[in-house]
């Protein structure tokens, strides 16, 4: 029988095929998701699967986060500028700048709302363990932005205790600074792990509010986000993270990555991208986005670096996680 139009409408998007999962030269899983690649003019060059449908960018909104915050009055640069956009490791360094943060603003990390946890780097997790630690806010990947959000509310006189409500007058003003970004309408807003409001847009959206940062005019707050993150990547990430890697090595490159295997990506020249793994496979993230790279125009040793997924079979090396297009 013939579907209607209404019924063919109706039918979602089968995604494509990302990433392939290769264990001893046999295919044993599959990722799929939607990709997009925006040219220096911020026309769509390349478009996989459904680019238009809202998706949960999760941190790799944190930028424009990042900016509501400046937007609002609150004076930060450098590494704590780029803290307050982060998703840091949880390294001594993030953990010390954050309690920082909070003490210059009178605050201490029982006034953080996000929830304790342990170091997102596995390596500083075991070291963070080993000495006899436990979860803390503090260590929570997220701490950086919500101690901005804290100071922010301190600063206007706003409520503190609701700060992550999403009709706080921070959240609202960040609700604004990702629809001018990314050019649309919020399509909904959740909760995101860190307790905070997320926001969702498209993928196309996301690439085009990270191409938005990278050639806003100096001195605007999202300039300044962008060039804080740029000039202090080991503070938005960690060291031995892939954004920390391309915004090292590609020269003006912004890169953040998000919960859920999201990553948006802008050179200066405006080249901007934004894909999400559907299934979630944050071990799928660094493959296609080196892929995505190199279908950009980029190249060079950080590219294999970033791309390089292997997997083992007895601690020794029999496949690969690979891009599949």
């Amino acid at each position: 029988m013939t579907s209607t139009s209404a019924e063919s409408a109706a039918t979602p998007v089968i995604a494509p095929v990302l990433a392939e999962v290769v264990r001893s030269g046999f295919v044993e899983g599959r990722h799929r998701g939607s990709l997009v690649l925006l040219a220096a003019d911020g026309t769509v060059e390349l478009a996989m699967g459904d680019v238009t449908a809202p998706v949960f960018p999760r941190s790799a909104n944190k930028p424009m986060q990042a900016a509501g915050v400046l937007r609002a009055g609150l004076d930060l640069a450098g590494e704590r500028l780029a803290l307050a956009a982060a998703s840091h490791s949880g390294e001594g360094f993030h953990r010390d700048l954050v309690q920082k943060m909070l003490a210059e603003h009178g605050r201490t990390a029982a006034d953080l709302q996000c929830p304790p946890d342990l170091p997102l780097d596995a390596v500083e997790a075991e070291t963070y363990l080993a000495a006899g630690a436990v979860r803390d806010r503090v260590t929570m990947n997220c701490s950086g932005k919500h101690a901005a959000m804290l100071a922010v509310c301190d600063l206007n006189g706003w409520p503190a205790e609701s700060y992550l409500d999403p009709a706080h007058p921070l959240q609202q003003l960040i609700l604004q600074v990702v629809e001018e970004a990314a050019g649309e309408k919020v399509a909904a807003v959740g909760t995101d792990g860190c307790g905070a409001p997320l926001m969702a847009i498209s993928l196309t959206g996301l690439a085009r509010a990270f191409r938005h940062f990278v050639l806003a005019p100096e001195g605007t707050p999202e300039r300044r986000v962008a060039d804080a993150m740029r000039a202090h990547p080991e503070y938005v990430a960690g060291t031995r993270r892939p954004d920390t890697w391309l915004m090292r090595e590609v020269p003006g490159a912004l890169s953040k990555m998000g919960a859920e295997a999201v990553q948006a990506f802008a050179l200066p020249d405006g080249r901007a991208l934004a894909f999400k793994i559907d299934d979630g496979g944050i071990r799928a993230l660094g493959p296609v986005l080196a892929r995505a790279l190199a279908l950009a125009g980029l190249e060079g040793d950080v590219l294999t670096r970033v791309g390089r997924a292997p997997l083992l079979g007895g601690a020794v090396e029999v496949g690969e996680i690979r891009a599949a297009f």
